[in-house]
């Protein structure tokens, strides 16, 4: 259900998985920000992600989900890769996703969000504040929103002002990484900038709580309830 092809930021060549729905469209997409897991293994490799694409693919949503970590050689330590993790290097990656995604001949390019869990979520969050073309903004318990990155650009939590897309969060209650706390500060900050938003909070679940790779931490039943609400959200909003 889905092909790589590969685009250029800065000079340096970023391969982009592309999913492309049942049906002639043009469909709405999304741009997928990848979990922090995956950098482990390889944009190919990493069964929670390439699900989140074909999952929303079914649902009738074209996704690209560009590969954020092509910066390092693939074996390159994760401490690495997180240490040296730039918001500005980001930005450019999912601006290139998205106008790749936006330029499929079956793409609505006026219909375009953005989603992502974990490390993702965070990302997600960050597009949205650089890039006014998003309609929606789905963010699955992105934690470090409010510190910034090796670039010393500002934490994405004071960017909340800048976002022009309604926003849906889900969030598990047991999480320290972002801390109902800090889910509370993000809540905060969306509305103090009078973005439309909408937060999800679930007993019972802790961080990475729809990752089905992760026994620990997966709960079925709010990851579900997490899905459900956030296709009905895609399909008023896109």
């Amino acid at each position: 259900m889905y092909r790589e092809e590969t685009v250029e930021v800065r000079g340096t060549p970023m391969p982009v998985l592309l999913f492309t729905p049942e049906g002639d469209g043009p469909h709405p997409g999304l741009v997928v920000a990848q979990h922090l897991p995956i950098a482990h293994t390889g944009i190919t490799n990493d069964p929670f992600q390439i699900e989140v694409g074909e999952r929303c693919a079914r649902a009738g949503y074209a996704c690209a989900i560009p590969w954020l970590f092509h910066w390092w050689p693939a074996d390159a330590d994760i401490d690495v890769k997180r240490t040296e993790f730039r918001d500005d290097q980001t930005v450019d990656d999912l601006q290139a996703g998205f106008d790749l995604l936006a330029a499929q001949s079956d793409v609505d390019g006026e219909r375009i969000g953005i989603l992502g869990h974990c490390w993702g979520g965070r990302v997600a969050w960050l597009g949205a504040c650089h890039d006014a073309r998003y309609r929606v903004c789905v963010v699955f318990y992105g934690g470090r929103i409010k510190a910034p990155f090796a670039d010393g650009a500002p934490a994405p939590i004071t960017l909340a002002g800048n976002m022009r897309c309604a926003v849906l969060g889900h969030f598990g209650n047991e999480d320290q990484s972002p801390s109902p706390a800090d889910v509370n500060d993000y809540e905060t900050a969306l509305r103090d900038a009078a973005v439309d938003c909408a937060f999800h909070r679930y007993d019972g679940a802790g961080h990475g709580f729809q990752d089905f790779n992760n026994p620990q931490r997966y709960r079925e039943t709010q990851s579900e309830q997490a899905w459900a609400t956030t296709l009905a959200f895609l399909s008023e909003r896109l």
